[in-house]
């Protein structure tokens, strides 16, 4: 096509191909992902972030698998408002208004085996 052409809208800018081909492979999902799972595993600390799994965000309620009921009371009663925050503070990019939790099988890392 030439410049003339009514058709003719000239070159894209590299930022809105690469953003367009982002959102077509779900690069920025699983960045998305990446970012709430660093963000819930640094809120939630240790050991608790090894006993629990961060599942999906719908209509902005985060999904986390527990794997026991004690751990469970523990995150829901007394420190979902500071996970809220944690969450809100470290993840902008997703929205998050309330985290459900349930309890459910988490792959807990066991020690290394030697073979």
């Amino acid at each position: 096509m030439s410049s003339s052409s009514p058709n003719y809208r000239g070159p894209k800018p590299l930022s809105d191909v690469l953003g367009e081909l982002f959102a077509t492979r779900g690069f920025g999902r699983l960045r998305g992902i990446k970012e709430l799972e660093d963000a819930w595993n640094a809120a939630v600390g240790e050991p608790g972030c090894r006993m629990t799994r961060v599942g999906e965000v719908r209509r902005g309620v985060l999904n986390v698998t527990v794997a026991h009921s004690t751990l469970l009371e523990e995150l829901a009663a007394f420190q979902k408002p500071a996970l809220l925050a944690a969450l809100r503070q470290n993840a902008p990019g997703t929205v998050i208004h309330d985290i459900r939790f349930r309890v459910g099988a988490v792959d807990v890392p066991g020690p290394p085996r030697s073979e």
